[in-house]
């Protein structure tokens, strides 16, 4: 079940693989990444944006100073602690995202209109019941106190990562 669910998955990467190609062109993968780390966790501090993306803080940092010069990331000191930097997205930055995801979602429209009704609500039943397990599977992604978060990386760590590394 495995090995076919791996092959048939292959189909809906390269849907969502073909929309980041056709939307996020001025962005790299691990860009990409970062900015929809940014979004799911606005406000993020410049180490746990580098754990989430398993990146050395050195690499995350330059990764990040790329994303402000092109528009898409703007640095804000803490709330809490003004030595602490915190990263929100620009409007810009936000419009890309829109944009890849209604790209993204009329490739999914073409390719479920050609589906039987039966067969999407089987799928969106079977990928809803996938979800819910894969999130109970992770268990919480950030100890509650206060240190990093372990090494093993997360189903959501996963996702973050982007299409390409699965």
């Amino acid at each position: 079940m495995a090995a076919e669910l791996d092959a048939a998955a292959g189909a809906l990467l390269a849907v969502w693989e073909t929309a980041r190609e056709q939307t996020a062109s001025p962005l790299s993968d691990a860009q990409l990444r970062a900015v929809m780390v940014v979004e799911r966790h606005d406000g993020i501090n410049l180490r746990r944006l580098a754990s989430r993306l398993d990146m050395l803080l050195s690499s995350a940092s330059r990764l990040c100073d790329r994303l402000v010069a092109a528009g898409m990331l703007k640095r804000e000191p803490g709330r809490l602690d003004r030595r602490e930097i915190a990263l929100h997205l620009t409007g810009q930055a936000r419009r890309l995202l829109t944009e890849l995801r209604q790209d993204r979602r009329r490739r999914l429209a073409e390719v479920l209109a050609g589906m039987s009704g039966q067969g999407r609500e089987e799928l969106l039943r079977g990928i809803r019941e996938f979800d819910r397990v894969a999130r109970q599977c992770e268990g919480p992604t950030e100890p509650t106190d206060g240190r990093p978060t372990p090494a093993r990386p997360s189903f959501r760590v996963a996702a973050e990562r982007g299409v390409r590394r699965l």
